[in-house]
């Protein structure tokens, strides 16, 4: 039996499996073993020869935006109007065959924007190149799922369903859950806080379905299995998305009203060009890009390529700057002033844990290092006169 009969056998038992007190230990455990068969499902075969290739391109700019939705739902139109770059648009299904990448230049910053062949129902299993479309998802910042907003709404669901399939959280934080393999010891479970969907039997069965035997965990929020499961498979990413409606102008006034108010989702129509200064105002918040100028000693900032840090690449602080900068910024760092948002006073003086906001503006102070001959740097702070009183010269007397 292959790993997608076994997949589906075991989809099958949970869909008749009663939901209740007695029986969530056994879902406890098809849960773990679904899980498993999911990744091994993913994991690349170990078998010789070529197998299908894949679409990846190098990463760019600030950031990377991936659009990802089924086919003919304007996914090439939006990467035209966003970037400029020609991406064929025609009526009939799976246009685009392959990833193309554009940029956007938006706010002195550069954003990699993916466009992504049409994935359909199955796209976990690998049908239509879904596989290698959700793997070039996984490298993004930041998801645009777009939808039509003339088919009905289920399409959401069914593309969640298949991201989540393949260990991708839409719109989700990782659960905050301590966990450590030992070699001896058993298994050590701990909570801060009451946990009402689990409980020690049921964390155990999960435990054995891994054949972890040895391991420490800490429960710092109330959790669920599927939380106990991401946790121990270590494979989960979390990504923002974004749930773009196009083809707004063919629906009602009340209709795009709805989407409007509906939580991280923007109408849009490509066709007509509405709303697209919205959703780059939309995609920017969601990235929550930073932009720090720089200023050299006595001279005024430089506005024209400021450095952009993100909290997914390395974080905001002036430590992740420095790393930007040069890898050696590091050591040489001696402390910054900035001005900016982030600071309580103009200039203020920081180290590199200082967290930095938005436009900011820092000036980086390195260490003096010793670059003369004697040792000694450019100002001396020793004196050349002799330690000891009896090395140093003495002088003849004064004539009287």
């Amino acid at each position: 039996m292959g790993i997608l009969e076994k997949i589906k056998e075991i989809e099958a038992e949970m869909a008749r499996t009663q939901k209740n007190k007695a029986t969530e230990y056994h879902l406890g455990q098809l849960k773990a073993r679904l899980a498993k068969l999911r990744t091994e499902l993913q994991a690349p075969s170990s078998k010789g020869g070529g197998g299908e290739s894949g679409f990846e391109v190098q990463k760019y700019g600030d950031g990377r935006v991936a659009l990802i939705g089924f086919p003919s739902v304007g996914k090439s139109s939006l990467l035209t109007l966003l970037t400029g770059t020609e991406s064929e648009a025609a009526a009939y299904e799976f246009t685009t065959l392959t990833c193309i990448p554009g940029v956007i230049h938006y706010n002195d910053s550069k954003i990699q924007l993916l466009d992504l062949p049409g994935i359909i129902e199955g796209a976990a299993e690998g049908k239509g190149r879904g596989r290698q479309v959700i793997a070039v998802c996984k490298s993004a910042d930041l998801l645009l799922m777009v939808l039509d907003a003339t088919k009905p709404l289920y399409h959401k669901q069914i593309l969640t369903r298949e991201l989540e399939a393949v260990g991708i959280r839409l719109n989700r934080q990782p659960p905050n859950i301590y966990f450590k393999k030992r070699k001896t010891g058993g298994i050590s479970i701990n909570s801060t806080i009451p946990l009402t969907h689990l409980d020690d039997k049921l964390i155990q069965r999960v435990l054995q379905e891994y054949k972890l035997h040895n391991c420490e965990l800490l429960f710092k929020e109330d959790c669920t299995v599927d939380d106990l499961i991401d946790v121990i498979e270590g494979n989960r990413r979390y990504i923002k998305c974004l749930y773009v409606y196009n083809k707004v102008d063919m629906c009602s006034l009340e209709e795009v009203d709805e989407i409007a108010r509906w939580h991280n989702s923007i109408p849009i129509s490509c066709s007509l060009k509405l709303n697209m200064d919205g959703l780059l105002e939309r995609i920017w918040d969601m990235m929550a890009l930073v932009r720090v100028y720089t200023k050299k000693v006595g001279a005024k900032p430089d506005f024209a390529e400021p450095v952009v840090l993100t909290s997914d690449r390395g974080g905001t602080t002036l430590e992740a700057l420095c790393r930007q900068i040069h890898n050696s910024m590091v050591q040489q760092f001696k402390y910054a002033l900035v001005w900016g948002t982030s600071s309580k006073h103009y200039p203020q003086r920081c180290g590199l844990s200082h967290q930095l906001e938005d436009e900011d503006v820092v000036q980086i102070v390195k260490k003096k290092v010793n670059t003369g001959e004697d040792g000694r740097g450019r100002f001396k702070t020793t004196s050349d006169k002799p330690l000891r009183i009896a090395d140093r010269e003495k002088k003849p007397a004064l004539k009287t």
